[in-house]
């Protein structure tokens, strides 16, 4: 006869052994994306430490994603000043309109 063996509740030492060996190593967005896209590559290269063999890809997509973020930087700044412009303009008129001196 199979017999079941009687649930037994998780040990919380245990439990945080794991935790506190766990604490010094950050998970990042991209690393959830790649467990996600190949759990065996990510196991490779965070648990074995074994180096990518795509190297020139990698240093692209570093590049790439540095001049994208000088580009959205710079967007973003030229939106805020587009802002403040339209803020200026905007004060302007409503002072013009108050104090009664708009052109006819």
């Amino acid at each position: 006869m199979d017999e079941k063996r009687p649930f037994a509740p998780c040990d919380p030492s245990a439990n945080l052994l794991k935790l506190e060996h766990m604490s010094d190593k950050w998970i990042r967005a991209s690393d959830i994306g790649e467990y996600l896209y190949c759990r065996r590559a990510w196991w490779l290269r965070r648990v074995q430490h074994v180096p990518s063999r795509n190297i020139q890809a990698l240093n692209r997509g570093t590049q790439f994603h540095q001049q994208h973020g000088r580009l959205y930087t710079h967007a973003l700044w030229a939106k805020r000043l587009a802002y403040l412009v339209l803020f200026i303009v905007l004060t302007l008129l409503a002072f013009q309109l108050f104090m009664g001196i708009l052109p006819t």
